[in-house]
């Protein structure tokens, strides 16, 4: 007989609000907010951790001056949406920003990145970027994991007419990117330590 789930699990008939759930105290790590209903995740597998480390860190020191990668950090994108994008591109003054401390808020992000679990597939590949591009961020790549351990990365760019994301490229091997900013990154490499 399993126990029955606490209260605060259920959401009201309407959904729990962004700010009801920013406000809420002791949730599980990573839990997001989509349409209104709590989302728990599963625990990260070492690949997931290994790509989103190694992508903050690539990001963190190649974007230009005035903006910073940051990870596992919330984003309020509407009254009833709070995901939890892998990492995200913000403008510096909302990283160093003591309030909020909890979240962002999308006019700060440039980019934002999904690595794809297998309990997030859908969530990662439709219902996340749907989100995100109503939010108007600029930006979003998905992470997929490659048969040889390596990953594959798909980019999108926004576009404003439509608030929607049209795709702008699929990288294997090697991410060379201009846009949003130059970017290279090893793929094959992804989960080695990095050279010092």
């Amino acid at each position: 007989m399993t126990a029955p789930l606490p209260d605060w699990v259920i959401p009201p008939p309407e959904g729990f609000s962004a700010d009801e759930f920013l406000r809420m105290p002791g949730l599980p790590p990573h839990t997001e907010l989509i349409d209104g209903s709590l989302v728990f995740v599963s625990p990260q597998r070492k690949w997931h951790s290994s790509v989103v480390d190694r992508f903050r860190g690539e990001l963190d020191a190649q974007v230009p001056a005035g903006w910073r990668a940051d990870r596992g950090m919330a984003l309020k994108v509407g009254v009833r949406q709070v995901p939890e994008p892998d990492v995200l591109v913000v403008r510096e003054a909302a990283f160093l920003a003591l309030d909020p401390d909890t979240f962002y808020v999308p006019e700060d992000v440039l980019l934002v990145i999904e690595a794809v679990s297998p309990d997030s597939e859908d969530r990662d590949r439709e219902t996340k970027p749907a989100k995100y591009s109503r939010a108007g961020i600029p930006h979003f790549w998905r992470i997929e994991e490659a048969d040889d351990d390596s990953a594959v990365v798909y980019t999108y760019d926004l576009d404003p007419s439509t608030r929607s994301y049209g795709p702008s490229g699929i990288h294997h091997d090697r991410f060379k990117a201009s846009s949003p900013f130059p970017l290279d990154i090893d793929l094959k490499e992804i989960r080695r330590r990095r050279a010092r």
